[in-house]
């Protein structure tokens, strides 16, 4: 189910950053517009496997509500078995320097990743690959 979202804004300072923040507030949302950013156009089981450790449920809510809020287009294809495919939507395409200075900003700082991992015995570095958040 997907969760009720951008219920009020009450315009103090900072509203417009909360906005903002609500609309990839998802753990996998930046992952997911990452690689769409990279790939263009993704099926969902290619994005499943893109994403070690999503959840089919989980994504396919965080891609209804990036659909719902104009970030990605999606597209189904009448055949048996239906296809979907997922890209970016032209508001999509102007989160993309964000992404890109939020990638750099997490490069320049893997450092605090790498120990805060250590300090947690429930998280181990190896059990989930890392994205690497750079374009190839």
């Amino acid at each position: 189910m997907v969760k009720a979202r951008h219920a009020h804004l009450d315009c103090s300072p900072g509203c417009a950053v909360e906005a903002a923040i609500s609309l990839i507030d998802g753990k996998w949302k930046c992952v997911a517009l990452w690689h769409l950013q990279e790939k263009g156009v993704v099926r969902f089981n290619e994005l499943m496997r893109l994403i070690p450790g999503v959840t089919q449920r989980t994504l396919t809510n965080q891609l209804r509500e990036m659909e719902a809020d104009g970030l990605i287009d999606r597209v189904v294809y009448p055949q048996v078995p239906p296809r979907v495919e997922y890209s970016l939507s032209d508001r999509g395409r102007t989160f993309l320097p964000i992404l890109r200075a939020l990638s750099a900003w997490g490069e320049a700082n893997m450092d605090l990743f790498r120990r805060s991992s250590r300090t947690r015995p429930d998280t181990d570095p190896r059990a989930v690959a890392p994205h690497r958040l750079t374009p190839s």
